[in-house]
């Protein structure tokens, strides 16, 4: 299979992980109340331009994109789920912000997400930022070699439902290498036993995408890119880029 990498290949992959991992600790870092989503690109953009890398998001244009993206990363707040452009919003007190994050070195690419609450917020957002993360580990512990992509998927989201969230309809994960998404898709919902079988040397992006509410829809804001929950609630989203080893899933995007 094409989509499995060697182990310099995935070494070289963790390389770029680690730019991503830490200009999302940077942006994390300066999420503060009266900070610009654009204030924190250029704190992204910086930290990926000082290690020599190259940033993913940044003018990446799909078909399916009236323009291209024009920020380094993503910044999604509140309502907004996935695909936020970092503009002159300024961030408030109780604000869910959620910041995906891809970087090249070598030509190779890493890609992760997290989300926190700016300031103190409502416990049942800080409940649906752990949610996410929870949902993100079950999905990497079952990124196991001989399991079936229906096992992670199950893994993700059959918990996630049961609890009440909502999964962002029509998303999920994907592979990733030379380019940020490759083959195979990386659904967030499934059955167990079912779909591809997993080997080793796949790499993947595993990225739950949870909603207050238990609904799924969403819709496109103006600006064409951002993704909000149809019901107007809270979303989270949290990912990150593993590797599926005879030793067990290895995530990439740590520092």
């Amino acid at each position: 299979m094409s989509m499995l990498k060697s182990p310099d290949q995935i070494a070289m992959m963790r390389e770029a992980g680690r730019v991503v991992a830490n200009a999302l600790s940077a942006v994390r870092e300066q999420a503060e109340v009266g900070v610009s989503l654009k204030e924190l690109d250029d704190v992204a953009a910086a930290v990926i331009s000082d290690a020599g890398a190259k940033p993913a998001f940044l003018d990446y244009h799909p078909r399916w994109a009236a323009v291209p993206f024009p920020g380094v990363i993503c910044t999604s707040v509140n309502d907004a789920v996935v695909h936020g452009i970092p503009n002159g919003y300024v961030l408030e007190d109780g604000d869910l912000l959620s910041v995906d994050c891809g970087a090249f070195v070598e030509g190779w690419c890493g890609d992760a997400a997290v989300s926190f609450v700016v300031g103190a917020g409502d416990p049942a957002d800080h409940e649906l930022v752990k949610a996410t993360e929870d949902a993100l580990a079950r999905g990497i512990e079952a990124a196991r070699v001989g399991n079936k992509m229906g096992d992670l998927a199950y893994a993700i989201g059959g918990e996630a439902k049961r609890a009440g969230y909502g999964l962002l309809a029509d998303h999920g994960g994907h592979g990733i290498g030379r380019t940020m998404h490759a083959e195979p898709p990386v659904p967030n919902l499934g059955r167990p036993g079912r779909g591809m079988k997993l080997e080793e040397g796949l790499v993947i992006a595993i990225e739950p995408m949870l909603i207050l509410g238990g609904k799924d829809d969403y819709y496109h804001d103006e600006d064409e890119w951002t993704l909000r929950s149809a019901n107007g609630r809270r979303a989270a989203h949290s990912e990150h880029t593993v590797a599926v080893t005879a030793d067990g899933p290895v995530i990439l995007t740590l520092p």
